[in-house]
C-alpha cells in the first residue's frame, strides 16, 4: 500500500474481518435478473456506478453495476459480494477497468483490495447500509490521467 494512496484504512489489528451478509444465491439471482437491468440506470445515479471489464479467460468485456465513492484520486468501489466476485478477479489480473458513473468514463488503474471497517469515502447513508450489510472491503483505483 502507497503512504500517499488517499484512501488508508485507519483500522487496526483488533478489527475482527467479516463476510458480506449478501449470499452466493442472492449474488446468482443479481447477475441473471437485476444486473441486466441496473447496467441501464447505474451509470447515470450519482453513487452508482457501472464497471467494465475483461474476463480473464474469455477475454470478453463485461458490465457490472457497483456503488462508487470518489476519492482524492481516484475511486472506491464497495465489494457488496465480497473479494470473491468475477468482476474484482478479472480487475485484479487485468490491473485496470473502466468506469461509467454519472454520465462520465473514467479509466482506472492500480486496483488494490482495502479491508476498511470505518468505511472511509462513505456518505452517511451508504455506510448504514453497508454496515448493516456488513460490507467492509473495496478496491480502490487510481484515475489514469
Amino acid at each position: 500500500m502507497s503512504a500517499a494512496h488517499s484512501a488508508q484504512p485507519r483500522s487496526g489489528a483488533s478489527v475482527t474481518p467479516t463476510h458480506p451478509r449478501v449470499g452466493r444465491r442472492m449474488a446468482r439471482f443479481n447477475r441473471r435478473v437485476v444486473n441486466p437491468l441496473a447496467v441501464h440506470v447505474a451509470g447515470l445515479l450519482p453513487g452508482l456506478g457501472v464497471v467494465l471489464h475483461v474476463g480473464r479467460r474469455s477475454h470478453r468485456v463485461y458490465r457490472t453495476p457497483v456503488l462508487v465513492f470518489p476519492t482524492k484520486d481516484g475511486f472506491r468501489l464497495a465489494l457488496v459480494y465480497g473479494l470473491n466476485s468475477e468482476w474484482v478477479k478479472n480487475a485484479l489480473a487485468h490491473g485496470a477497468v473502466r468506469l461509467i458513473t454519472r454520465r462520465r468514463e473514467h479509466e482506472l488503474t492500480e486496483p488494490e483490495i482495502v479491508a476498511d471497517p470505518h468505511r472511509q469515502h462513505v456518505p452517511a447513508l451508504e455506510r448504514l447500509f453497508l454496515r448493516v450489510m456488513r460490507v467492509s472491503d473495496f478496491i480502490d483505483f487510481r484515475s489514469a490521467r
